[in-house]
């Protein structure tokens, strides 16, 4: 069965293109103009995904989101006219899972929901990643090198799961943004490089030899420190 997306969004144009153009790429869509209706209607009808505009009447975006987060763990995907970073991370901080600036192509917010549902299909199994002397478990998100255990935030640990389930293998910035980002930042973001800093600080905290290297003009592979 196709997944339904629930629309929140008070400007009737943008609201009906968005559901003309999301029933034409096979989803079925409801549609709400305000905060109360969209957050009736999620319980009535629950939503795979929600498409949640910030300024809506009566009750805003960020308290319906903080609501449809309090209730349950579906994708958010928020639109808005603010594009300040401050914005941005009050957004996702409320329970966001994804944030796209007005005006934008129906092109992008079909790649950002596409890869919402990607993050959204069930885990499987916990399990236990080994290379060299590295681990990292699936289960608890915490990484082992030798016997020094490692705490990383969720970006940290995805990116490191990653690596983990393709060692030896260059993954290119494309594959590492679709993957772990689920879209493409664009070709100036050093959001690749912070977070392999990151990685590389925790992993080489007491000297250890470094197992995660750069491929340079390529990306970034996971090795023995002697290949």
């Amino acid at each position: 069965m196709s997944k339904r997306i629930l629309v929140i969004e008070d400007e009737e144009r943008i609201a009906q293109l968005l559901k003309r153009g999301l029933i034409y790429e096979g989803y079925r869509v409801d549609v709400a103009y305000d905060g109360h209706a969209g957050l009736q209607l999620a319980r009535e009808q629950p939503p795979d995904l929600v498409i949640l505009d910030w300024m809506l009447p009566g009750l805003d975006g960020l308290e319906v989101c903080r609501r449809l987060r309090a209730a349950g763990d579906v994708p958010i995907l928020m639109l808005t006219a603010k594009d300040e970073v401050q914005d941005r991370v009050q957004g996702l901080d409320t329970g966001a899972d994804d944030y796209l600036v007005k005006p934008f192509e129906f092109d992008e917010l079909l790649a950002r929901i596409r890869a919402l549902f990607r993050r959204a299909q069930p885990h499987s199994e916990p399990e236990v990643l080994r290379f060299a002397d590295l681990e990292l478990d699936t289960g608890t998100h915490r990484a082992r090198r030798g016997e020094r255990y490692i705490d990383l935030t969720a970006k940290e640990y995805e990116l490191l799961e990653l690596f983990m389930r393709n060692p030896r293998r260059v993954l290119t910035r494309e594959t590492i943004f679709d993957r772990v980002w689920g879209y493409d930042f664009g070709g100036e973001s050093n959001i690749i490089e912070v977070y392999v800093r990151y990685l590389r600080q925790k992993t080489e905290e007491n000297g250890e030899p470094r197992l995660l290297h750069t491929v340079r003009g390529v990306g970034y592979v996971l090795r023995e420190p002697d290949a």
